[in-house]
């Protein structure tokens, strides 16, 4: 997870690739140390929008990197140049987790990595990417999809919750939620979140749940039902049920599942507390009941989350051999 390497070409898109730099280039020592080297790999020169860019190092180097982030670029209606589809795939074959931002897709596709695998990118492309690479299982509606070392997101705003899902699978979700206040942007998007809902995007008091969601929040270590947001809201659970869809792009039950993982995380980083103990604080009732649902959300049990976390933040190895996914649907 060391060093990570941005891949350029003319036509870039950069919005996503200023985003991409800003997440893993800036100084976040202070946050977590070791932080990401980050280098900038491809020809002798681009244009990026209007502006000319000198990377650092060619295409070559990207095999040398542990992560290759892929920026959309503009026209997909031309196929993306050979070199960068060669650098890239080399890459993958050397071993680097490759994730795209945008219609940085078309060019993992190109380069054959997402054949037989699901996919994303921005809503606007989706068919064209279906249609051009029919071996890739397309989906039009999330943010970003995690096949473990080949990752797609969504345009713009999801191409930020694609980076900060790797600084939470690198570093937990504490530093991630740092780095997100730090960038002003929301904490966490789950991947499985639909890409546009049918409501503008809710800023703090202009939507039905902007005071129930923090209510929630601070209870966690209650057991909520549907029922009892719906009174607390105000309305039927089946109108709480549409507001959820509309506002968070999910259902409350899914949400509320979301939060509590997040938490449980959270205290598995960040204190001692036992399994049973994170089980009560998070509302899960028992054990059992967190190991459960946190095995199947996050890919490994409460147990081996902490070690793995606790080893990378003392600068130890992980070893464990597990993947972490992100943490929702």
């Amino acid at each position: 997870m060391g060093t990570v390497a941005l891949a350029v070409t003319d036509g870039m898109l950069h919005f996503e690739l200023s985003l991409a730099y800003e997440v893993f280039g800036a100084d976040l020592t202070a946050v977590a140390d070791p932080w990401y080297r980050v280098s900038v790999c491809g020809p002798e020169a681009v244009r990026v929008g209007r502006f000319r860019l000198e990377p650092d190092h060619g295409l070559d180097r990207l095999q040398d990197a542990d992560t290759v982030i892929v920026p959309g670029w503009a026209d997909i209606d031309v196929e993306p140049p050979g070199d960068l589809v060669d650098a890239v795939r080399a890459a993958h074959e050397a071993g680097a987790r490759v994730a795209s931002l945008c219609t940085g897709a078309f060019v993992l596709a190109a380069a054959g990595l997402l054949d037989g695998r699901r996919a994303t990118t921005h809503w606007a492309h989706t068919r064209a990417l279906a249609e051009r690479h029919p071996r890739v299982t397309v989906d039009p509606d999330v943010l970003y999809v995690d096949n473990g070392r080949v990752l797609t997101s969504a345009g713009k705003a999801a191409a930020m919750d694609l980076c900060l899902h790797l600084v939470r699978l690198d570093h937990g979700s504490s530093v991630a939620n740092t780095v997100a206040r730090r960038l002003v942007v929301p904490p966490h998007r789950d991947g499985g979140q639909a890409q546009f809902v049918t409501t503008p995007v809710p800023t703090p008091g202009n939507h039905p749940l902007a005071e129930l969601l923090p209510w929630v929040i601070e209870r966690l270590d209650h057991p909520l039902t549907v029922e009892d947001l719906a009174r607390q809201a105000r309305m039927s659970s089946r109108h709480l049920g549409r507001h959820f869809r509309s506002v968070a792009g999910t259902t409350p039950l899914q949400w509320l599942l979301t939060q509590r993982i997040r938490h449980a995380q959270e205290l598995l980083e960040t204190t001692d507390d036992s399994i049973e103990s994170v089980a009560a604080a998070t509302g899960m009732g028992t054990a059992t009941t967190l190991r459960r649902h946190f095995n199947r959300t996050v890919g490994v049990p409460p147990d081996t989350y902490r070690r793995t976390f606790r080893a990378r933040t003392r600068g130890g190895p992980d070893d464990n051999g597990h993947r972490l996914r992100h943490s929702g649907t």
